[in-house]
């Protein structure tokens, strides 16, 4: 036996599911899952079950058979037009046999009882198969007066009865999916609807985040990709950059005179408007040794197979690249919606993780604070070490640390959200929305930051005889300091645009 799952579009009737079900215990298959909620799609039935292929396959054939089955995702329109029937018995039976015959689905039908003509009739119609249309129309025209009304051609205007048909349309114009691919996801989607619905949040909110997220990305690439460059002089060698792309987790450089290093490598799908980029700003990627990576969520891990260099991380990092989901070692790892969050994001952003690998040793070398210290490389002259995050906003997060320059990398658990743009914002709501948290253990994030802020007074305290201060690299946002209990901006913040 093993577990199946299929789609049906059932007609709002009674008994229309009991048959389903029948199919399925004369199958002999068990029906594990099925979930239906007329308030996101009035006739969309997901089924899940577990039987022999060849039960599944004969399951498959019956519910065509009957057309329950859904085996296209192809784009649905809506048409709608005034008719004028003959003043008779049967006139009404006589009409809809015609929209029968063209496997029509009606939305509605509205008599108008205010007119004078009490033979018009206002029909709705959602329409799979583009070709009938105009057969439809001609033969509808041939027996009645009529009007057309709208005729939508992208199903803009549809209303709830298609909802998961008009979700993988709008799927499909962003990644151009096969309809095997949709269906699967579709699943994966409908398993989200049953999580949020227990929750009490609203499923179609989310959908909207999930196409938002999407087509952000998509629309930020080529000509209207930008990012906010910092460039600070750390020594006579030593350069940092500090690069906020347009949507996502920063990417850092930092340059010595021999050799450079890069810190979190943003979303894949900007990989090449990086290049062009780092050619703007003069950084000579021949130089690059590694790629260093904090975590492994999509936005700063997803462009580390692009380079032709070897990426460090965490075992903890590389684990949940591997098992696609961003909960795996911690505990809400169950959660259906942080898994399917993370195979959506990966999908719109291009996802193309490092494969060339070395992984931190997990031994504690020593405590800063109340982090340990797991590992430790150079860049030219300058030292840093890895710190092993306590796992509140991922599994397997690192912090690196330059001690003697006051470099702090925060990845996600410290963000200066201030100096965020409010389209960054946005769209970091928009993540939010998706898992309803960013972080996998709220309680342990909450102690990750004060334990880093804790890290960057004492830090500051030995700095301020040397005449300088704790940067703080986040993984989102602008360089930083901390003053006056705040984080603020450090230097300048140089916008690029494709025309710079």
């Amino acid at each position: 036996m093993k577990k199946f799952s299929f789609i049906t579009r059932i007609p709002n009737e009674s008994g229309a599911l009991h048959r389903v079900a029948k199919i399925a215990k004369v199958h002999n298959a068990n029906i594990h899952r099925i979930h239906y909620n007329y308030k996101i799609d009035l006739n969309t039935v997901f089924f899940e079950i577990s039987s022999s292929k060849e039960a599944y396959e004969k399951i498959r054939n019956e519910l065509n058979e009957l057309g329950y089955l859904q085996i296209s995702l192809e784009p649905v329109h809506y048409l709608k037009f005034n008719i004028f029937l003959p003043n008779r018995p049967g006139a009404l039976f006589e009409f809809l046999d015609n929209i029968t015959s063209t496997n029509a689905n009606i939305a509605f039908l509205d008599f108008d009882e205010r007119s004078n003509r009490h033979d018009k009739l206002t029909v709705g119609l959602t329409l799979d198969n583009t070709s009938v249309v105009n057969l439809l129309l001609e033969n509808l025209k041939q027996h009645y007066p009529m009007e057309i009304l709208e005729y939508d051609a992208e199903g803009e205007k549809l209303d709830d009865t298609i909802f998961y048909l008009l979700f993988a349309q709008k799927i499909r114009e962003i990644l151009g999916a096969e309809d095997d691919f949709l269906f699967k996801l579709l699943n994966d989607i409908n398993h989200i609807v049953q999580e949020l619905t227990r929750l009490g949040e609203d499923p179609k909110k989310v959908f909207e985040s999930i196409i938002a997220t999407g087509n952000t990305l998509k629309n930020t690439q080529g000509d209207k990709f930008f990012a906010d460059v910092q460039v600070i002089n750390l020594n006579d060698d030593s350069f940092l950059y500090g690069i906020q792309p347009p949507y996502g987790g920063n990417i850092y450089l930092v340059e010595s005179k021999d050799e450079l290093i890069m810190i979190d490598s943003g979303y894949g799908i900007y990989h090449l408007d990086m290049l062009k980029l780092f050619q703007h700003l003069g950084i000579n990627l021949k130089k690059l040794r590694g790629i260093y990576i904090t975590h492994a969520d999509a936005d700063h891990s997803g462009a580390g197979g692009l380079y032709d260099v070897k990426s460090y991380l965490h075992k903890g990092t590389l684990d949940i690249i591997n098992k696609t989901n961003r909960a795996y070692g911690s505990t809400v790892e169950e959660c259906i919606l942080e898994e399917v969050y993370t195979k959506l994001i990966n999908l719109f952003s291009k996802f193309n993780p490092p494969t060339n690998v070395e992984v931190f040793q997990d031994k504690i070398i020593k405590m800063r604070g109340k982090i340990p210290v797991i590992h430790s490389f150079k860049v030219g002259d300058l030292k840093f070490e890895v710190l092993e995050s306590l796992g509140g906003h991922l599994h397997g997060q690192v912090f690196f640390l330059c001690p003697t320059e006051g470099l702090l990398f925060t990845a996600d658990s410290l963000i200066n959200f201030e100096s965020l743009t409010p389209s960054r914002k946005q769209y970091n709501i928009l993540a939010k929305n998706l898992m309803t948290s960013v972080n996998v253990d709220t309680k342990r994030a909450k102690r990750e930051r004060r334990a880093l802020l804790e890290l960057i007074s004492s830090l500051n305290e030995e700095l301020v005889s040397e005449g300088k201060e704790c940067l703080i690299c986040s993984g989102h946002g602008a360089i930083s300091i901390f003053d006056e209990n705040k984080l603020k901006i450090k230097g300048k913040i140089h916008h690029y645009s494709f025309d710079s």
